[in-house]
């Protein structure tokens, strides 16, 4: 399946504060397994299927989503029915994004999977059915961006100045209890402000960051020893790392290396 991706300066501001990826993937054959594990990156995603099959989900039951769906940010995987041959547009959306374009803080849509429409009314279909009329890929992600930042309820979308810091800190590697120190705010209040735009507490945030480098050292250097990666990517210990790794993951560092996914957050599955 190939797929056109647009981030960084290539993405119109103000939009550029919201999203950080946009996508449209053309829904050429792929390989098939009945399921997927889908690992958490930290943030939240919207994706809108074209074509194909409507989200399909196993946890407590097998469910049905639908064709528009935000995914909140979250710490562990979820199971879905194995990617099928279909045509989708999505973006992965930063910090803020969710007040800014859905209305609502980011911890409501948090750890689950919410219809667009129950966001955005009959206007998620309407754009949908726009966007699959079209048979161009450019010209779906070109609309597709321009309907986000018609969405936008603010022309210059800020975070809060605590959560920018934190967020700058916290690519530095710095401490939790540090950066909320150096905030001035209590616990309580910064936890507050902190997951109203990222919808985690700012310990799984950084866990889930710590995670994501531990998948890309993982597919950069599969032949490095996990001890090494796991002391690389901030874990105390390769036990340490094994621990967590298996909470998010539902599987072993040696069983996803084993792997190999082709995508580092899309763990095929063959057996059920």
């Amino acid at each position: 399946m190939s797929m056109i991706l647009r981030e960084g300066l290539s993405i119109t501001p103000p939009l550029r504060a919201v999203v950080e990826k946009l996508w449209v993937s053309d829904g050429a054959a792929a390989p098939t397994v009945p399921r997927e594990h889908t690992l958490p990156t930290g943030a939240m995603s919207l994706v809108l299927r074209l074509s194909g099959p409507p989200l399909r989900l196993f946890d407590s039951a097998t469910r049905e989503l639908g064709l528009c769906i935000v995914g909140g940010a979250r710490e562990r995987l979820y199971v879905r029915a194995g990617a099928a041959s279909g045509r989708a547009v999505g973006a992965q959306l930063r910090p803020g994004a969710s007040q800014w374009l859905f209305g609502v803080p980011a911890l409501e849509l948090a750890h689950c999977h919410t219809p667009l429409d129950q966001l955005w009314g009959s206007a998620a279909e309407a754009l949908r059915q726009r966007l699959a009329a079209e048979a161009a890929p450019l010209r779906v992600l070109d609309l597709f961006e321009a309907a986000l930042l018609a969405r936008l309820a603010t022309p210059q979308p800020r975070l809060p100045a605590a959560v920018a810091f934190a967020l700058a800190a916290f690519a530095r590697g710095q401490r939790v209890d540090a950066v909320v120190q150096a905030s001035g705010f209590s616990h309580r209040h910064f936890n507050a402000l902190f997951g109203a735009a990222v919808g985690l507490t700012p310990k799984a945030f950084c866990r889930m960051q710590r995670f994501q480098t531990l998948l890309a050292a993982l597919a950069a250097d599969p032949a490095r020893p996990l001890a090494q990666l796991a002391l690389d990517a901030g874990y105390s210990d390769q036990a340490h790392m094994s621990r967590e790794f298996s909470g998010i993951a539902g599987l072993t560092p040696g069983a996803y290396r084993r792997i190999a996914p082709a995508q580092i957050n899309h763990v095929p599955m063959p057996q059920a």
